[in-house]
């Protein structure tokens, strides 16, 4: 680009001649030139390691002197402008920037460059946020993965990263993607939701926190069921608050994102296979590593293959009041996904022994939902318990009942316990909590019995 060819004076465009370059035409030309210069002539992953103020700093610096050497001058609010635009897209997420800001926004999802959607208090909704390019939208995904020691190109089309403040980054190319770079981000609050954030708006009742709060409490294991998004790790997150603090903690993540303010946690996390193919280490691998660390409890951010074998070892062997998570719509189909995943694990175990691990090594199960108003609820708490003739039982303790829609989309319902009284009060007396059986009643006739316990 000729025009900013070093040591060439631009001419003024205004009739005044004062050397100010005023057309913001300008800046969009200004802002590639210099983002060329910054990535040829600056090593800018040493300035992304800085503090936003630092960073901003050391790049106005370097755009002085380019400035200086090509006797360029623009307006003050223009220079401001460029600059911010400058630090988004060299160091930065370019155009995703504000919306990384927004702590309203929790999910961010780019459909090809000029399409992108935002969730916003549980509801999508398209935002007026534009990419050049396909290129461009490519560049900010390196930007993600690339000081992670991740790539994306044909042969790896698909990557799972994180942000530096834990937002969980997911991309997809061609010829995966059938139409250019999809990107998905998921974002998470700076300061974790705690349970009384989640009563209050509305997840579940003061009761069915307390009863929750109390499982954790007294190490019952407690397994935490939904569908995507439906706020599953959220909620393991604010459960696990509970967790008494003289108790050592190791969590297993595939991608970090539980954030545990209290002592003696630790945290390990998955890793795919390198370039080579070599390198990669399972969930599997790191339950069993845990074995190994004095875990009292052991937290799974999510099992989903033949790790939930080696789980189910752990809550069976000494490590009771363990957590983790499961996608499934049901606590009954929660059930039957970790049958399944057992049976993935190899171990060729016949369907009593696996069932007599499950029910051995799960209390509870909490299953959460996201509604179509976008709001999230905990549908149920159930208990689990092994019967006679190789048949597990789930026995729902609380409920969420759905009575219809508002006239502006919004799900109407209610809490309700189900008249099921359960079975773990003796031992939370032992730990020294009572509750109230009063809790537990329920003031609909015919619950109890009618669609409350569930078998399988």
């Amino acid at each position: 680009m000729a025009l900013f060819q070093k040591n060439t004076k631009v001419q003024p465009k205004n009739d005044l001649d004062t050397g100010f370059i005023s057309n913001s035409g300008y800046l969009d030309e200004l802002v590639e030139h210099y983002k060329t210069r910054l990535l040829t002539e600056v090593n800018l992953d040493q300035i992304t390691s800085l503090g936003d103020s630092d960073k901003r700093l050391k790049i106005e610096r370097f755009i002085n002197q380019f400035m200086s050497e090509e006797k360029v001058v623009i307006p003050r609010q223009d220079k401001e402008r460029m600059l911010s635009m400058l630090i988004d897209e060299s160091v930065g997420f370019g155009p995703l920037e504000p919306l990384l800001k927004d702590d309203d926004i929790t999910e961010i999802l780019v459909n090809n460059p000029k399409e992108v959607y935002v969730e916003k208090k549980g509801r999508l909704q398209r935002v007026n946020i534009t990419f050049k390019d396909e290129a461009h939208v490519r560049h900010i995904v390196d930007r993600v993965v690339a000081p992670l020691g991740r790539r994306i190109d044909e042969s790896s089309p698909m990557v799972d990263a994180r942000l530096p403040d834990g937002s969980r980054v997911n991309a997809v190319i061609e010829p995966i993607s059938l139409g250019g770079t999809l990107l998905s981000i998921r974002k998470f609050r700076k300061t974790p939701f705690t349970m009384d954030d989640l009563q209050e708006i509305g997840t579940f009742t003061d009761g069915m926190s307390e009863f929750m709060q109390a499982l954790v409490q007294t190490k019952l294991s407690t397994l935490i069921s939904g569908g995507t998004g439906s706020g599953k790790t959220t909620l393991l997150n604010a459960l696990a608050k509970s967790i008494p603090n003289g108790e050592r903690v190791v969590t297993i993540e595939d991608s970090a994102e539980l954030k545990f303010d209290r002592p003696n946690v630790v945290g390990m996390e998955a890793r795919p296979p390198n370039v080579e193919g070599s390198g990669e280490i399972t969930i599997r691998q790191l339950v069993k590593n845990a074995l190994r660390m004095r875990p009292d409890r052991i937290i799974v951010g999510e099992v989903r293959g033949s790790e939930a074998f080696d789980m189910l070892q752990a809550m069976n062997t000494g490590h009771e009041g363990s957590l983790t998570t499961v996608h499934a719509n049901t606590p009954l189909d929660a059930v039957s996904r970790v049958e399944g995943m057992v049976v993935m694990a190899g171990m060729d175990l016949p369907t009593h022994v696996i069932r007599d691990y499950i029910a051995g090594a799960l209390d509870y199960i909490v299953q959460v939902q996201r509604l179509t108003d976008g709001t999230r609820k905990i549908t149920n708490i159930s208990e689990v318990e092994k019967k006679e003739g190789n048949q597990i039982e789930v026995r729902d303790i609380f409920q969420f009942r759905r009575t219809g829609v508002d006239g502006e989309g919004n799900v109407r319902g209610y809490f309700t316990p189900t008249g099921v009284v359960p079975k773990c009060l003796p031992h939370l007396e032992v730990f020294g909590i009572h509750l109230d059986e009063n809790l537990f009643v329920t003031r609909e006739e015919n619950v109890y019995g009618m669609d409350s316990v569930h078998t399988l």
